[in-house]
């Protein structure tokens, strides 16, 4: 079949960088699901953009759609034709609904028998007049964080539209979308080739944008911008903050890629790293350079859209930017050094935390003693101190000048002005670590100290959130809650803490006291409930199946650290061979004893043999299964239990459990129930799609 290349461009105004990515994924996305919808066959899509373009290729697209035959099913081929073989009103009518004559009736074999069937022909289009219906759908259901209207149109994008080329081949694909006619002209850089560019097809699509000084290609601009980079750091002695996010956000900032190193005073370096870094990154998106030991130099990279006639003074103009950020930075610095960190705390009596949970003040307090109480819990008497002190001071630096106009240097503040004022080390670093984990793969703080009051500081933000009827639903989740689970999650997994999350959660509840507008009972199960699935989400996206996570989680989340063993135990012992078979029976067990009674057994009634079996079995094993499984020794527990797979059939087999006679089945019930009480607290055996 014959075949061509599909161009498309769409050309705005500056598209924000941080939408950039997603709206091309999204392009590639939404063209694969329509050719397909279509029965257009094509060989590859590649996107590419820049702020000012959405563009596509997608090479090896039919000039035609693929035919299509479709079979659709009719009656029964006896009740079609009569003995005689004629057709019957009912094949008629079929054949009048599909618009087939009657003679074209085919019959098909199916695994009912033999039917009636009309095969259809569609015909196929051309793809060249097809286009004009899908494009200008796709453009328009691209997705945002933000879309806007301009003039009196209807039409809404990320930013304003200017320019459309859609080409197939060399063929232009015509239709209009608000006021623009799609074409075949393009436009180059705004300021260094701004006139209109004639696109010969997407052969040579990007060669004509690079002619025009336009790398369309983010790919190609990230590549050249790391190069440059590394070589201008170089020619200094140094090399520049690779920072990953940086680079993506500067490659969808830009079209041309044109750096310029450029200095800053030696005064400045007496500032903090972490302030140099983030003025330079953040604010202005610059690339530190550093030197071998990962300390600032005093310069940087500047990147301009640009290629400057005189770097020089392109540098001069970045260095003056740069020097008033940093000279307001040393004055915050400076300023927040005359103020104790105990007075900053006093100061968030100031501060809302949330509305209903009041300040930050009282969080603070609350979270204080939570941690406290997590620490007498860990049994770790020798940091309560530092805890206390940690808890106290670690939101002081939110009142701060710094953390005022850098807002991303929380806790990292902190630390510094604990360390300026003499504070004890572990607590100043604990101060900082506290946050962690800040994102996914994040780590986890390295102190004691850090993570206790980290822990305590999110629990205490779940529980108030929860408790006033905050609670995260679908993809809204402003405080973050599903993050700070995690995170507490990964600290007690992380620092192997033995610690009942039931118990903490309820102090952390009863600390909000008056401010719950919820039924305690109501806010615990809750909270309960929503580490019950951040746990399972975490280990089944570590590679855990799926499976036994859930039939150990279904038995109550409590002690991470055990239920993590267990789960471990439950997908080894699952490969042991009697165990299926075995686990098959518990569910039996399970399924009998719903709603039953329990009580003691009495082999005094016992009338089959296969019952005095497996009463025996139990009696042998169960001393042994208890001793192990309050060692934790699990997978040797579980592989005890295993051994139960002959009698267990056995009692199946030749044993009636539900008979009539009460006592009988009271027994047999209870027989099942001593069984049931080795795994029954251990999973839930249902849960197990082996089984």
């Amino acid at each position: 079949m014959d075949e061509k290349d599909l161009l498309l461009e769409v050309g705005t105004e500056e598209i924000p960088a941080a939408f950039l990515t997603d709206a091309l994924k999204a392009l590639r996305e939404k063209v694969i699901k329509e050719l397909q919808a279509r029965r257009i066959a094509f060989k590859d899509i590649k996107t590419m953009g820049t702020p000012r373009r959405l563009a596509l290729i997608a090479s090896g697209v039919a000039v035609a759609q693929e035919e299509l035959i479709a079979t659709k099913l009719g009656p029964a081929k006896s009740i079609a034709f009569d003995k005689d073989g004629s057709p019957t009103k009912a094949a008629i009518g079929f054949a009048k609904g599909q618009g087939i004559d009657i003679a074209d009736i085919k019959t098909v074999k199916t695994d009912k028998g033999e039917y009636i069937c009309a095969e259809k022909k569609e015909q196929s289009e051309l793809t060249i007049k097809l286009l004009p219906q899908i494009l200008p759908d796709i453009i328009l259901a691209l997705p945002f964080r933000k879309s806007m209207r301009w003039g009196d149109l209807e039409v809404r994008f990320a930013r304003p539209i200017h320019w459309i080329v859609a080409l197939f081949g060399n063929t232009i694909v015509p239709f209009q979308l608000g006021n623009i006619n799609s074409g075949d002209t393009s436009y180059g850089h705004r300021f260094m080739s701004p006139g209109p560019l004639r696109i010969a097809g997407a052969a040579s699509y990007a060669a004509q944008l690079a002619q025009a000084f336009v790398f369309v290609d983010p790919q190609v601009r990230r590549d050249t911008l790391i190069r440059e980079i590394r070589s201008i750091a170089a020619s200094v002695n140094g090399v520049p903050d690779e920072d990953s996010a940086l680079i993506d956000e500067v490659t969808n900032l830009i079209e041309n890629c044109s750096p310029v190193l450029c200095h800053f005073e030696n005064e400045f370096l007496q500032l903090p790293r972490e302030v140099l870094i983030t003025t330079m990154k953040k604010h202005q998106k610059y690339f530190p350079i550093l030197d071998t030991q990962g300390s600032p130099l005093p310069c940087f990279i500047a990147v301009n859209n640009t290629r400057a006639r005189e770097p020089a003074v392109s540098a001069r103009g970045h260095e003056r930017v740069l020097r008033a950020r940093l000279s307001d930075a040393r004055f915050f610095y400076t300023a927040d050094q005359k103020k104790s960190l105990d007075a900053m705390t006093e100061r968030l009596q100031g501060v809302i935390f949330q509305a209903q949970l009041g300040t930050s003040f009282e969080k603070v307090q609350r979270f204080q003693e939570l941690a406290l109480f997590i620490t007498d819990k860990l049994s770790k008497p020798s940091i309560r101190a530092k805890v206390e002190r940690a808890a106290y001071l670690c939101k002081a630096d939110l009142v701060s000048e710094m953390v005022g106009e850098f807002p991303e240097l929380q806790g990292v503040m902190g630390r510094e002005y604990a360390r300026i004022a003499g504070e004890d080390a572990d607590v100043a670093e604990a101060i900082f670590e506290h946050y962690l984990p800040r994102f996914a793969e994040d780590d986890i703080p390295s102190s004691d100290i850090g993570a206790i009051v980290g822990m305590a500081d999110k629990l205490d933000t779940i529980a108030g959130c929860f408790g006033v009827g905050l609670i995260p639903t679908g993809t809204a989740d402003p405080y973050a809650l599903r993050r700070q689970c995690l995170g507490i999650i990964n600290i007690i997994a992380g620092r192997q803490y033995k610690i009942s999350l039931t118990e903490t959660i309820h102090k952390a509840i009863a600390l909000l006291k008056e401010k719950l507008t919820r039924p305690v009972a109501e806010v615990s199960n809750d909270v309960l409930n929503f580490f019950s699935v951040r746990f399972s989400n975490l280990l089944t996206s570590q590679g855990y199946p799926a499976d036994a996570v859930d039939a150990v989680v279904s038995c109550g989340i409590d002690d991470v650290l055990d239920m993590q063993r267990r789960i471990e135990a439950l997908q080894q012992v699952k490969q042991v061979p009697d165990f299926e078979a075995l686990a098959i029976a518990f569910k039996r067990v399970v399924n009998i004893l719903a709603g039953a009674v329990s009580g003691a057994v009495s082999p005094g009634l016992f009338e089959e043999q296969a019952e005095r079996d497996l009463h025996q079995k139990y009696l042998s094993l169960c001393g042994q299964v208890q001793s192990l499984m309050h060692k934790k020794e699990y997978l040797p527990a579980l592989k005890l239990i295993a051994t139960l797979r002959t009698e267990v059939d056995n009692f199946f087999d030749k044993v009636m459990v539900m008979v009539e006679q009460e006592a009988i089945r009271t027994n047999r019930l209870a027989l099942l129930q001593e069984v049931s009480s080795l795994f029954v607290n251990f999973a839930d055996f249902t849960k197990l799609s082996s089984a």
